[in-house]
């Protein structure tokens, strides 16, 4: 024991965090270590742009937190200091529909947004590709999270759009990245066949990260993130342990930061295995917690009438759903189905006697873990 209770202390100026950013989850770290040959592959198919030629159309599949959006970040950032290429990435978890896409790429090519009404798609798409011709400029335009877009079966519209670029408009080239985190999507077979005949993707996947890859890419963050001696290699272990298990690397990050900010609130100069335990449980819901903020009123409702109903008919939980929003039954299936497909909820059919087929619907998360996040 310290001779000097106080000796341990933080003062009110103090903070164990040499740079708290380095453990936002957006973060995009100055040190890309084990996807070298993921890179590879993407700097491959993007070398065309820089000469002035479309790029190579390109999938990115993998689980979540396992450095997809971050190479492609990564690379964008270096393309953008190239001349002749503009790059845009849109997040389809919030921009989930063909027009959002593509008011997305408009308002980075325009620098200000498109006016929210009266202005038709094709107008949208038209004023996008005369600027791209008028400036010789080569677009690559990555979809984040572009499972959403399947979801809202908005993908093969806005992929024929994007793919089609060139023949609707003389000189305009344009290349996509697709980014996907859901591995029961069949990205290909999912397309219409009119955008299956032009879409030929280079697939580059990103596999989870082993322990020791966690170890050492936790290890850069705490380096650059917190003061030194802050963390030690047992409590490291254990947070790359924790990693491990759940499979994102996000919630190692995340974890990291929640542990510093739950020593600094005892007032300790050092990150404690109590610390790491304690911010598991926050953390652990990274994932959830991401899913939750993407989804609309209808969606967000729907989530807590299955948590109200937990593990009942689907015909109670329509029932409920239905008295809440007025929404109808079709509609209601396709959300439930789009949830399913998340990973929030669990939606099986089972055998009832005298009944036949019945689907029961049930949250794959702690009720009260998700109802404090909705």
């Amino acid at each position: 024991m310290r001779e000097d209770p106080e000796e341990g202390m933080l003062s009110w100026d103090e903070t164990v965090f040499r740079d708290e950013h380095v453990f936002e989850i957006d973060h995009v770290p100055e040190t890309f270590d084990h996807r070298e040959s993921q890179l590879r592959s993407l700097k491959y198919a993007l070398r065309p742009a820089v000469r002035g030629s479309r790029p190579l159309n390109t999938m990115v599949r993998g689980p979540p937190g396992t450095g997809k959006t971050t190479a492609v970040q990564k690379l964008f950032g270096e393309l953008g200091t190239q001349s002749g290429v503009r790059t845009v990435r849109v997040n389809c978890q919030v921009d989930s529909t063909r027009y959002a896409v593509f008011s997305r790429v408009f308002e980075h090519i325009f620098e200000y947004e498109p006016p929210s009404s009266g202005i038709s798609f094709k107008k949208l798409f038209g004023q996008i590709t005369d600027r791209l011709v008028e400036d010789d400029e080569v677009l690559v335009v990555a979809l984040d999270d572009v499972n959403y877009l399947f979801y809202e079966n908005e993908a093969s519209d806005t992929l024929y759009s994007l793919l089609r670029a060139h023949e609707a408009h003389s000189g305009a080239r344009i290349g996509v990245i697709i980014i996907s985190s859901d591995l029961s999507l069949d990205v290909i077979d999912e397309l219409d066949g009119r955008v299956q005949s032009v879409f030929r993707p280079e697939e580059v996947f990103f596999p989870r990260y082993d322990v020791n890859e966690i170890v050492d890419i936790l290890r850069g963050r705490s380096k650059r993130g917190f003061h030194e001696d802050v963390i030690g290699d047992p409590e490291l272990d254990r947070v790359a342990e924790l990693t491990a298990e759940s499979g994102d690397l996000r919630v190692g990050i995340d974890l990291l930061r929640r542990a510093g900010l739950h020593a600094e609130m005892r007032a300790s100069r050092t990150v404690d295995m109590e610390d790491v335990d304690a911010a598991y449980d926050k953390s652990k819901y990274v994932h959830l917690s991401r899913c939750l903020r993407g989804l609309s009123d209808p969606e967000r409702e729907l989530v807590r009438v299955v948590a109200e109903f937990d593990g009942e008919r689907a015909g109670a939980v329509f029932e409920a759903f239905n008295e809440e929003t007025g929404l109808g039954y079709t509609r209601y299936s396709e959300l439930v189905n789009k949830l399913d497909q998340l990973g929030v909820i669990e939606a099986r059919y089972t055998e009832i006697e005298g009944r036949g087929r019945t689907r029961s619907i049930s949250l794959a998360y702690d009720a009260d873990a998700v109802l404090d996040r909705l």
